[in-house]
């Protein structure tokens, strides 16, 4: 492995722990003392804004790192005719799945606190967050087989 290779990886592995962590604090922590009414909608505001710029910021670091990485591990065949190129598939799959639920679920968060309302906003990004810390979980789980290899049976 190269040393831009290196790079690219820990930067690749770096911004999914930070996104799927950010995700599973928000489901986890924010949003349960959002919905008791426990915070001010400003505080909130703050914290969904944050949170909105590091999700983009990792959409956008992954896209690039993970397509250098495809395209230096794989070729047309091996990605689409192996079972690391499944995974590989499916980790982009699950990927776009990710943004999506965080984007619509910060929009949700995000509606009523204009309006300095917490609990309603709260309630309705909850869908959203619980099913991208599904998706986030998948997409660990998807990093660790395709991260040894002889665990594919296919």
């Amino acid at each position: 492995m190269s040393l831009i290779d290196a790079v690219v990886n820990g930067i690749h592995l770096g911004f999914a722990g930070l996104w799927v962590g950010s995700v599973v604090f928000v489901t986890l922590v924010v949003l349960p003392i959002a919905r008791e009414g426990a915070f001010d909608a400003a505080p909130l505001e703050t914290l969904t804004n944050r949170f909105t710029w590091i999700s983009r910021m990792s959409v956008l670091l992954l896209f690039v790192s993970g397509g250098h990485l495809a395209g230096t591990r794989y070729t047309a065949d091996s990605l689409f005719g192996s079972g690391q190129g499944h995974l590989v598939l499916t980790m982009v799959g699950l990927w776009f799945a990710l943004a999506l639920l965080v984007e619509l679920g910060s929009k949700r968060l995000a509606s009523g606190l204009a309006e300095r309302k917490v609990r309603q906003p709260a309630r309705e990004a909850r869908p959203y967050f619980l099913a991208a810390t599904v998706v986030g979980v998948l997409l660990f789980v998807d990093a660790a087989l395709l991260s040894v290899p002889t665990a594919i049976p296919f």
